[in-house]
């Protein structure tokens, strides 16, 4: 996801959205004129137009999806915060959660979700649930959830005497020195340097976590600088590429790049575009040190704050949760059901890979809840790239990093 302009620009532009909305036309949301029976739903997903017909069907309610391009929903929702003019139903993002809770966009729905069958917290992942909320408020419900795990070359790793992949850090490093040591232009490992996801899950799996009370003080630990020295390892020793080099899926069938890190979108592009190597890949749990804790992404559904429409809402959001609509989502767009339920479904259960992300996700934390996470982690991978290609040092880099967040924070 692209560096957005900064949360003050949606703060400010949110203090005027009471003021405008109250000037909108009434009826609809925001001053969308709409009849009773129609409720406005804006998606980042492509397809949802098609898949709600069912729902339109049996509830005799019209829903009107406009999906917008996730390169271009920041700078709308920001929009339609200042105008009070929005949707009914706003998909959301996981990190966007604190930057838009805290500018006012989203209904609280802590008094309805124990109204409704599907919407109950015990459905869905905890870490999951725990993004859904901002200081005293539940700001959506969890649509679909997303994690990441490791992808590896089960012959290639066998080789190197991991054939189940490396369990531990430890394990990581030692076949990660045996599978560059094949010959030039070999390597163990692409690592995604621009995203800014990944080096907190590394730092979660050295015994660090953020701890909202103390600010840009959580980087000044011990714990998150193993992280950043076990980051630079793998670009320092040569076991992931500094640069671009051979096309992502390329690399990995030819073997010149046996594992990678990513969600589970990538299990279809495997199978699609390398199905040379069917058999000799699999994936695994994240590898361990103090934990094998992954992230928790995904999408939740939110009713907009000047929704008149708050029931017709949660009536819709209550559909999209139910476990056989979010199995039937999962055939459709191969996103992964939030409800734990829908988990049962032998669709998801009796698929190996699918099932280690089911798994991986009971293993995750939610990213910083904070407003400024994007750019913070924005920040840090600026840190990282002077220290992995400028070979900066990582003590000083860490506390010019851990000023960059104080000032970021208005610490």
């Amino acid at each position: 996801m692209k560096k957005h302009q900064a949360f003050k620009t949606v703060s400010v532009l949110a203090a005027s959205s009471f003021v405008l909305a109250a000037c909108s036309s009434g009826g609809g949301s925001g001053g969308n004129e709409s009849s009773d029976d129609t409720i406005t739903v804006w998606t980042m997903t492509d397809g949802l137009d098609e898949f709600v017909q069912e729902y339109e069907d049996e509830s005799g309610t019209t829903v009107e999806v406009q999906a917008i391009p996730w390169e271009n929903a920041h700078d709308k929702i920001v929009t339609a915060v200042a105008s009070g003019d929005g949707p009914d139903v706003l998909q959301v993002g996981t990190t966007w959660v604190a930057e838009f809770a805290d500018a006012g966009t989203f209904k609280d729905l802590s008094d309805y979700t124990d109204e409704y069958d599907n919407l109950s917290s015990d459905n869905f992942y905890d870490t999951a649930v725990e993004t859904t909320k901002y200081e005293d408020q539940t700001i959506g419900v969890p649509w679909y959830v997303d994690t990441r795990a490791l992808f590896y070359r089960t012959d290639i790793l066998e080789d190197a005497g991991y054939p189940d992949g490396p369990k531990t850090w430890d394990d990581m490093v030692d076949a990660s020195e045996q599978l560059t040591a094949r010959g030039d232009d070999q390597y163990a490992i692409d690592l995604l340097a621009d995203d800014p996801q990944f080096p907190f899950v590394m730092a979660w799996e050295q015994g660090w976590d953020y701890d909202l009370d103390k600010g840009a003080e959580n980087f000044d630990d011990p714990a998150f600088q193993e992280a950043i020295e076990l980051h630079h390892t793998f670009y320092d020793e040569g076991y992931s590429q500094l640069g671009e080099g051979k096309e992502f899926f390329q690399a990995f069938a030819d073997g010149s790049k046996p594992m990678f890190i990513s969600g589970p979108w990538d299990i279809q592009t495997i199978e699609e575009r390398t199905p040379e190597i069917e058999g000799d890949w699999d994936v695994t749990l994240m590898p361990e040190a103090e934990t094998n804790d992954s992230m928790m992404g995904g999408a939740h559904w939110t009713v907009f704050n000047n929704s008149e429409k708050t029931e017709e809402a949660l009536d819709f959001i209550n559909w999209m949760s139910a476990p056989e609509t979010q199995v039937k989502w999962y055939e459709d767009h191969s996103e992964l059901p939030a409800n734990l339920e829908a988990w049962e479904d032998p669709v998801l259960k009796d698929d190996d890979k699918i099932s280690t992300f089911g798994e991986q996700l009971e293993h995750t934390k939610p990213l910083p809840l904070v407003p400024e996470y994007e750019q913070m982690g924005q920040e840090l991978l600026s840190t990282l790239e002077q220290i992995n290609r400028n070979d900066a040092d990582i003590d000083k880099s860490l506390d010019e990093y851990q000023q960059e967040v104080s000032r970021i924070l208005g610490e």
